[in-house]
């Protein structure tokens, strides 16, 4: 089979497409043929090794993947050979096969497309996963999403206003926000010329965001965490700025609000029930119309150097897929 490799780590244009074996499967394996296959901001930094998790080289990049079953191990109880099916695995996927844990994959209905579904997992998945389990996000509650225009603040801008929440998308560029607008927020700022916190205290009238959604980090932080309401959640999801905040501890205690980390990959393996319950959820909205994921470009599985790029580079509207 061919696969995308990472033999050392360094930027995109050191990956190599080879041919390599197809894997072999354990009893407790799904081999799955994949069709498409979904690249997320990760990938940028974990073929780098400057991710949190440095897998033994070579490996493949990509976590999503959509594709049919091929074939299954003996001790396989719900999964079989012709099934549609999504996934996700932490890398490994930008490759014709991959052998899955059953745990890791999902039905596909007949009616999503693969590249679809490979764009569902990551950035849908963490936004339901931090509304849902982590907020207890209400209708009618107020979200500030930061970064919005990246691909876990647009999913994250599409999510809470599905569950009912005003969302406020917050981003660095006119035309970012633009597009925010086109996924139904309610309210934008452009936090390089209006000042975070007290735009997002005007918006909720002093009150302040019941919810602030962080895939950046940096020094936006503590502005956002300044303007949560009392009791407020403030939702860690990542650092996209490549900055670690440090923020000031009395404002938490002062504020009475809620610091909660969201790491979707550990809640992934330690509650697969639950990840089953949100791709439901997020496969009903697709199914019905009420989520309609934005597809930036696909590219063939030779040309994803130049797909890992462009998302380095910010210069992605929607999901980036690859086909091998």
């Amino acid at each position: 089979m061919k696969a995308c490799l990472c033999s050392s780590y360094g930027p995109p244009d050191t990956l190599q497409i080879e041919d390599i074996p197809v894997p072999v499967l354990g009893d407790e394996e799904v081999l799955v043929r994949v069709s498409a296959c979904g690249l997320n901001f990760a990938d940028t930094l974990i073929i780098q090794g400057r991710y949190q998790f440095k897998p033994d080289l070579p490996f493949s990049p990509g976590g999503e993947f959509a594709g049919v079953v091929e074939a299954v191990g003996g001790r396989v109880d719900y999964a079989s050979p012709g099934d549609r099916v999504m996934g996700y695995q932490r890398w490994g996927a930008a490759r014709q096969f991959v052998a899955a844990g059953e745990d890791d994959i999902v039905p596909l209905p007949e009616d999503i497309s693969f590249e679809t579904a490979a764009g569902l997992t990551v950035t849908y998945g963490t936004a339901i996963h931090a509304f849902r389990d982590r907020a207890n996000l209400q209708p009618g509650e107020v979200v500030a999403v930061l970064g919005a225009s990246g691909g876990a603040g647009q999913a994250a801008v599409e999510i809470a206003r599905l569950m009912g929440a005003t969302v406020i998308a917050c981003a660095s560029s006119s035309e970012k926000l633009c597009h925010a607008r086109t996924l139904g927020a309610h309210h934008l700022v452009d936090y390089t010329t209006q000042p975070l916190k007290e735009t997002l205290k005007a918006l909720t009238h002093g009150a302040g965001v019941d919810v602030v959604y962080d895939p950046v980090g940096g020094e936006l932080a503590e502005q956002a965490l300044r303007a949560t309401s009392w009791e407020g959640r403030y939702l860690v999801v990542g650092f996209a700025s490549g900055e670690i905040p440090q923020v000031p501890f009395n404002l938490i205690m002062l504020k009475g609000c809620d610091v909660r980390g969201v790491f979707w990959g550990e809640a992934l393996a330690r509650d697969p029930l639950g990840h089953r319950e949100n791709m439901a959820r997020l496969l009903k909205w697709v199914q019905t119309g009420r989520l309609k994921p934005s597809t930036h470009a696909v590219y063939p599985l030779d040309k994803i150097a130049e797909a890992l790029n462009e998302i380095a580079e910010r210069k992605v509207r929607g999901k980036v897929i690859v086909t091998p």
